[in-house]
């Protein structure tokens, strides 16, 4: 395993992070035992999971990842052997309506999202703590173009936000604060508070992968030039770039077979890109899932990527992809495909 510092922490995070959110639904929990179990034998500290897991979210398996974390940590003993991070849930476009009357980051919401996830992880700290989703209308899930007009409803009130969570902080229950599902503008916005002596997030976590690299166009400078930590999710889009899908395949377990909503990976545009991705892996003696995640692994501004497995072989897949590295050949034939099908998935 390979590890990188998560930038303006003393945390030593592995470049590879388990994310969790099958744990309660595609995977039982003594499978999510299992699997946290291997990750630690195979390096890996750096757990991700959410208050609205298992997904996809229903009341009925809300917060159910987090308390198979929770069982697993008592059973063990390992909390200190582990960077745990957790989120509280945002808008969400109305998806989670179900878990409180208000989906925002009021000092309400939040006292009762942190307090419900404590007890349910069994800990009385979390090492990174994330707002899942902003509070303004943004253009993620699906949806390409920024639209301007529901803002119109959004009060920006990032520096009250900042505050609440520095009172968690103050208290030990948050060590570090980051962000899910942020745009460049947020990031922004958060820093300017941040200039102005409030806390700093820390990390940004959001969707990328070969058939989703948006992030490039601005937000990586941000990254980089105001050192915030990245956290790449979906780096394998569903399963899609497993190539498990191809040829119309639809395997019995898969998330895009067991839940065809989650197509946006799937367009016609995006199945050529991978169709091309997979050529090139072939080429190379590689497994498509090797190449995808050796990709995101090794993007200049990624600081740890999040891989989520249903089964142990394909968990000791991904977290083996840290030791392949591409060649300046492999990386340049990615680029010739990117440009013929940018960004296909929205």
């Amino acid at each position: 395993m390979r590890y990188t510092k998560l930038p303006n922490t003393d945390l030593n995070v592995s470049k590879i992070c388990l994310g969790t959110m099958t744990y309660g639904r595609q995977n039982t929990e003594a499978e999510g035992h299992e699997q946290l179990d291997f990750a630690l034998e195979k390096g890996v500290n750096f757990i991700d999971t959410a208050e609205m897991y298992s997904v996809p979210f229903t009341m009925e398996t809300y917060g159910r990842t987090e308390e198979i974390i929770g069982t697993w940590l008592a059973k063990t003993g390992k909390r200190k052997d582990i960077v745990l991070a957790s989120k509280i849930t945002g808008t969400g476009r109305g998806i989670f309506s179900g878990i409180r009357e208000n989906l925002d980051f009021s000092a309400a919401s939040l006292e009762d999202a942190l307090h419900r996830s404590l007890k349910r992880l069994q800990t009385d700290y979390l090492d990174l703590y994330q707002l899942h989703w902003p509070e303004r209308a943004v253009n993620i899930f699906g949806v390409r173009d920024y639209n301007h007009a529901p803002n119109a409803k959004w009060e920006d009130n990032i520096g009250e936000i900042l505050e609440r969570l520095e009172g968690f902080v103050k208290e030990g229950k948050i060590r570090n604060i980051g962000l899910s599902n942020e745009t460049p503008f947020g990031a922004m916005r958060y820093m300017e508070e941040h200039r102005k002596g409030k806390l700093k997030m820390v990390s940004i976590q959001n969707a990328y992968n070969l058939l989703q690299r948006r992030d490039e166009a601005g937000l990586s400078e941000v990254l980089q030039m105001e050192n915030i930590g990245y956290l790449p999710y979906s780096p394998l889009a569903f399963g899609v770039l497993s190539g498990k899908y191809l040829n119309g395949a639809t395997p019995e377990k898969g998330r895009v077979t067991l839940f065809p909503n989650y197509s946006r990976y799937s367009s016609e545009s995006s199945i050529k890109a991978t169709q091309a991705y997979n050529e090139i892996a072939k080429k190379h003696n590689l497994s498509l899932t090797q190449l995808a995640l050796a990709f995101v692994n090794d993007r200049s501004f990624v600081t740890s990527n999040i891989i989520g497995a249903t089964s142990l072989k394909q968990l000791e897949e991904n977290i083996n992809s840290i030791d392949v590295r591409l060649s300046a050949e492999i990386l340049k034939e990615i680029e010739a495909v990117h440009v013929k099908h940018p960004n296909p998935a929205a």
